[in-house]
């Protein structure tokens, strides 16, 4: 139910869809939704429905994956870690036929320095993501972070996940490990990005609540976004609605 409890390597298909919404209706969905859905089973007791979310993200000097060039536009690589939690997760999702397939590996922390060295050994659970990082000239680009509400639930379809991202914050990466961020720049003030996630045809429930709050779907790419606002691409900051409008429905894993 939970993505940060998940272990597997391989991950199940599933739909998200996204969409940009005003703090003030992100605290009525909010609200919504704890009538109806149950806790993410990683949320934390002092953030209540919530959990910290940071995350690497991975580009190239010619930031091939930012201008999805090539192959590039198909496949994203990322570190991802849950709240404090001394371990993190070594991420590739790879998009097949309007489909992305995820693979994840869980390392500690202080293995993270191993992906700095090229000679590391085969038999590390990150090897292959170390080789996939040599192959395509991979280098961490940024890192980002947000505070992640997620109410969850079981359905005869499968599992469902209603999640709502805000405080999202960006800073420069410094290499392979996670810092604090002193000189974070926040990203989309006083807005909130929704996640509807389902493995098959949409929920009953979520078609509710696009009704009922006259959702409109908004695709959006936080790494793209952070790149922007940290000046790592000439784009300037007054492009942000059209990199939000450029972004195409994906087919995620839970």
């Amino acid at each position: 139910m939970s993505p940060s409890t998940d272990v597997r390597e391989g991950r199940e298909f599933a739909w998200e869809i996204k969409f940009l919404i005003t703090a003030v209706l992100a605290e009525k969905i909010h609200g919504w939704a704890r009538s109806r859905l149950a806790p993410d089973p990683n949320a934390t007791a002092d953030l209540g429905d919530a959990y910290q979310v940071t995350t690497l993200y991975f580009d190239t000097e010619q930031f091939d994956v930012f201008r999805r060039r090539g192959s590039f536009g198909r496949s994203k690589y990322r570190i991802r870690r849950y709240g404090g939690n001394g371990v993190a997760f070594l991420e590739r999702k790879l998009k097949t036929r309007g489909l992305l397939k995820k693979r994840r590996s869980l390392v500690k922390l202080e293995e993270l320095a191993r992906l700095a060295d090229a000679d590391t050994q085969c038999d590390w659970a990150g090897h292959w993501f170390l080789q996939r990082l040599l192959a395509r000239r991979l280098q961490p680009a940024c890192q980002i972070s947000y505070r992640r509400t997620a109410r969850v639930a079981m359905t005869g379809y499968g599992p469902i996940r209603l999640t709502l991202d805000n405080d999202i914050r960006a800073l420069l990466a410094g290499g392979f490990a996670f810092h604090n961020g002193e000189k974070e720049t926040r990203l989309l003030k006083n807005q909130v990005i929704l996640e509807l996630k389902y493995r098959f045809a949409t929920p009953v429930l979520f078609k509710l609540l696009v009704e009922e709050f006259a959702l409109n779907p908004q695709p959006i790419s936080k790494y793209r976004l952070a790149a922007v606002a940290l000046g790592l691409v000439a784009d300037s900051r007054s492009n942000f609605s059209a990199i939000i409008n450029s972004e195409t429905f994906l087919c995620l894993t839970f």
